[in-house]
Formats: C-alpha cells, structure tokens, sequence
C-alpha cells in the first residue's frame, strides 16, 4: 500500500514520533494508523514526545574537533538525571550532534529560536526571486513558504538530515534516544568555530 504524507503528518501528530518512524510504522501496519499508533508505542517511540515536556538538567558539555585542529564545536545536552549523563548511548547522541554541528553547520536549534526579524528578510528575499522569475503573484505566498522550510532544514539542527543516516533527521534521532534511555533530552546550546572565520571581514 502507498503510505502518503498525510497518512505520515496525521500519525506524527498523534503519536508526536519522527517521521521515518511513522513512515515505517505505517508500512509495517499496511496504512493502518490504529495499528501504527499500538506499534509505536511497543517500541516506546510515542511516549519519548510525553517526556519532552519534563525537566531536563543534567547531561554533558563535549567537543568535537574536526579537520586536522581547523573546526571545533562545543555542544551542551541535557537529561534528567546524571545516571543517564554517564550513558553510552547518550554520550555517543552527544558526539554524533557535536559532529552534525561541525558538518552541517545550523545556525539554530530548532526553528522557534530564529529571530522574527530573519524570517522577515527570508520572506522579502524568496518574494522578490519569485517575482524576478515571473511567478504569478497568486502563488508566491506558497512559493516563500516552501523555500521557508528548506531554509529551516538548512539552518535548524533538530531538522537536518542526520549525516549518519540522510533518511531521519536530527529530531528523529534524539527522539529514539529519549525512547531508549526512557528520559527527556534536550540540546541546549552549540558554539561551533572554525579556523580564519571572520578574519578577512575585519
């Protein structure tokens, strides 16, 4: 059975599960969603997104350096408790993110940290290409917003593809993890530097 992304939009929100574990859910279950839902569930993915909402302040501050010394990141990750800060499984999340930051370089954790006044610039920048290229005014609206959420892929670390595996983002990957270790995760801030950035500006 083709699964739509309807089908997949409609159980992410009742499940709040990533969306290649929706997908895959989906597939498994032939377009079932009851099903689907009960699935998710054994495999502990929908309980993760009821544990978002709890206080996470334990977890780690790491770095990574990459390229021979010319990239580094610092990445602060935060869990419940420090029985789980000690876990492999969430040390090894904490590098793999560390690493995302050095490859793919977000500038955001997710897309309600983008500063409204950025979106107004992206907006007036995706009209005006928009109508350089002749579209018909009817429908830049909907152009600006599709190029809007390729921008947040680009810039949001939670919505990058993760570079170990293209087909789940970042978010389905801590996601899993949170499903896992049975406790909220929450990246709180990266700093990522790179060698001889911003030296020819000044």
């Amino acid at each position: 059975m083709e699964i739509s992304m309807a089908m997949v939009k409609e159980l992410r929100e009742r499940t709040q599960a990533g969306v290649m574990d929706c997908k895959k859910a989906l597939q498994e279950t032939n377009g079932d969603i009851d099903k689907a839902i009960t699935l998710l569930r054994e495999k502990g993915l929908a309980a993760a997104a009821k544990k978002a909402g709890r206080v996470a302040n334990e977890g780690i501050v790491d770095s990574y350096i990459h390229a021979g010394g010319r990239i580094g990141v610092l990445i602060e990750v935060n869990c419940e408790t420090d029985f789980v800060a000690k876990n492999e499984t969430f040390r090894t999340l904490v590098r793999d993110l560390a690493m995302q930051v050095a490859a793919s370089r977000p500038l955001y954790i997710s897309r309600d940290q983008i500063p409204e006044s950025v979106l107004e610039e992206e907006r007036s920048v995706y009209a005006a290409t928009a109508r350089n290229e002749g579209k018909p005014e009817h429908i830049i609206g909907r152009i600006v917003e599709g190029r809007l959420e390729r921008f947040y892929k680009e810039v949001c670390l939670l919505e990058q593809p993760f570079i170990k595996d293209p087909d789940k983002t970042v978010e389905d990957l801590v996601k899993e993890t949170i499903a896992t270790l049975g406790e909220n995760i929450s990246v709180r801030r990266f700093t990522r530097y790179e060698m001889g950035e911003g030296l020819r500006d000044q």
